[in-house]
């Protein structure tokens, strides 16, 4: 993911996750604070066909600037073309325990074609605050053409100077 945020650097939040049945790893950067990185595992469980659900409680160790541990999770739950997904966690700082935190990332979509999609996104995060908002909402858009899914985020979209995040992902 890039993030452009207004009065600052654009910076780049790479994530790289694996699943092999039921495992799950994940390695962040720039995702809890920046200059930080943090490394999952994870078990991933689901079921479902018509009205399906997926669910990952996931544990990390948080590293760099900020320092810590964190159990999170990852869930999505879907029917036809309607999808909600939402991504937590709560950082135990284990140099300050007052600055720990929970972080969460939520996007509901309609898939409009088998591949564009449209909805609504929430996150909370401690990389940037703006205008003193603990919440950033918005818009999301996004395309998914065989392996590649492209996805791009506008959050505060009222602001004169929105938040802009710009995702490129790639399975296999």
């Amino acid at each position: 993911m890039v993030y452009a945020i207004p009065d600052e650097d654009p910076f780049v939040q790479p994530s790289v996750s694996i699943d092999r049945g039921r495992l799950h790893l994940e390695g962040r950067y720039n995702y809890e604070d920046r200059e930080t990185g943090s490394a999952w595992v994870g078990v991933n469980t689901g079921g479902g066909d018509a009205l399906w659900w997926e669910f990952t409680p996931m544990v990390g160790v948080v590293f760099g600037r900020s320092q810590g541990v964190a159990p999170g999770y990852r869930g999505a739950v879907g029917w036809k073309r309607l999808e909600f997904s939402s991504e937590g966690e709560y950082v135990f700082d284990a140099e300050d325990s007052s600055a720990s935190f929970f972080y969460n990332w939520s996007e509901t979509t309609v898939g409009l074609t088998e591949w564009l999609r449209l909805g609504v996104a929430a996150q909370r995060t401690r990389l940037y605050a703006q205008d003193g908002r603990d919440i950033q909402r918005g818009l999301v858009a996004g395309a998914t053409i065989g392996p590649l899914d492209a996805t791009v985020y506008v959050f505060n979209p009222d602001d004169s100077r929105p938040i802009v995040i710009a995702s490129v992902a790639v399975g296999f």
